[in-house]
């Protein structure tokens, strides 16, 4: 009985995990076409982008205050009802200035149900003593490649964004209808968070800001490869136009399957291990891989990368919920903040010291997290029953 209540929440999780992925690469796949719509230079995309992850970044006040407020179950659930209507309302937007109110309000909805659904995960592995956080990570990944194909499909057979995103807005409230039946229920503030009627935010402890530095540099290595691989790969490795592009799909696939894995060797080894193994494997993969030159010793380095930053940020989610909704909104905050920062941040080193130093930054920002790993109070291992 145990372990039907056990299966049934974390599907129930699971559901909202790839609810957002679904959501954010439904939209995003669709940029060309908003961008020709609402007559768009790179300029205004690039703002737009921007806009949704400063959103997301300055949600952190907000996302704490609902979570003591309501707890993890409502905002969850309330903000993918948010997110469902904002991605109707992108699609027949009729202006410039309206898309950007859309799309910032996207990025705080964004903020909201990361936190929450992450609060949720961290509460059924704390309930059961059981890891899960790395496959609902992965789910995650299986909505962005959820919406890549519907994309492909609808596409196909008509150009309509708002036909797209009706039948995307149809399988968001499948998804959500799946996840409302088995989510936690209890709006528990967390541990770190024992007075419920403060209003006001706590100061964060110095390891609520180690684990915040370590999530940051775990999505600007994530971020920093999605967008700047196939460049590398073009530009300096001089790989082909068809080898470019497998540098994102190297990463990604490399990613989805580790963190399905992921758990079990959080079982085994412990989150602490697994952070910082996995994002030595990262810096210093892709450090030699970059030494080397190559295509195939660039590919391979890449792998290192998606393998070894696969369990960085579930672990990291995990410790921050242990210590409540405040340490976990700022570090998912953090967290979103590298991953808009971080591209950005490489170009500005590519365009001062050309591209092959700007990839030795990402190498460099995955070993600030083993380091950063060393002082952060980890989950401790459990002994977990039978998968």
């Amino acid at each position: 009985m145990r372990d039907a209540g056990f299966r049934r929440a974390k599907w129930s999780i699971a559901a909202l995990f790839c609810f957002l992925g679904l959501q954010y690469a439904t939209w995003a796949a669709r940029l060309p076409a908003l961008k020709a719509r609402l007559d768009l230079g790179a300029g205004e995309v690039g703002l737009l982008l921007m806009a949704c992850g400063a959103g997301a970044a300055a949600s952190f006040p907000l996302v704490a205050h609902l979570m003591r407020k309501v707890g993890s179950r409502r905002l969850s659930l309330a903000s993918a009802l948010c997110l469902t209507a904002l991605l109707a309302a992108l699609s027949v937007v009729p202006d410039y200035p309206l898309a950007l109110l859309v799309v910032c309000a996207d990025g705080v909805a964004v903020g909201c149900l990361n936190v929450a659904m992450n609060a949720q995960g961290a509460a059924l592995e704390a309930a059961h003593g059981r890891t899960a956080m790395s496959q609902l990570h992965a789910t995650f990944s299986a909505g962005l490649l959820a919406a890549a194909l519907l994309a492909s499909g609808v596409t196909a057979l008509t150009p309509s964004v708002p036909a797209h995103f009706a039948v995307a807005a149809a399988l968001l409230l499948l998804l959500l209808a799946a996840a409302r039946r088995g989510l936690l229920p209890h709006p528990d503030p967390g541990p770190g968070t024992p007075d419920r009627k403060r209003s006001r935010l706590a100061r964060p402890a110095g390891r609520t800001l180690l684990m915040g530095c370590a999530m940051a540099f775990g999505t600007i290595t994530e971020g920093a490869m999605n967008d700047w691989s196939t460049l590398y790969l073009k530009d300096v490795v001089r790989a082909s136009s068809t080898v470019a592009p497998l540098g994102i799909a190297v990463v990604s696939a490399m990613m989805l399957l580790a963190r399905v894995r992921a758990d079990r060797w959080r079982d085994r080894w412990g989150d602490a291990r697994v952070v910082r193994t996995g994002s030595a494997v990262a810096g210093l993969g892709l450090a030699l891989a970059l030494a080397a030159g190559g295509v195939l010793p660039t590919l391979l380095g890449f792998a290192c990368v998606g393998l070894g930053a696969a369990a960085v940020t579930p672990c990291v989610y995990v410790a921050a919920a242990g210590r409540g909704p405040d340490a976990l909104s700022l570090v998912a905050a953090m967290g979103t903040t590298g991953l808009l920062a971080g591209p950005a941040l490489i170009g500005f080193v590519a365009g001062a010291g050309g591209l092959t130093l700007g990839m030795a930054t990402v190498a460099a920002s995955a070993l600030t997290v083993t380091l950063a790993a060393a002082w952060i109070p980890w989950r401790e291992r459990v002994a977990a029953p039978a998968r």
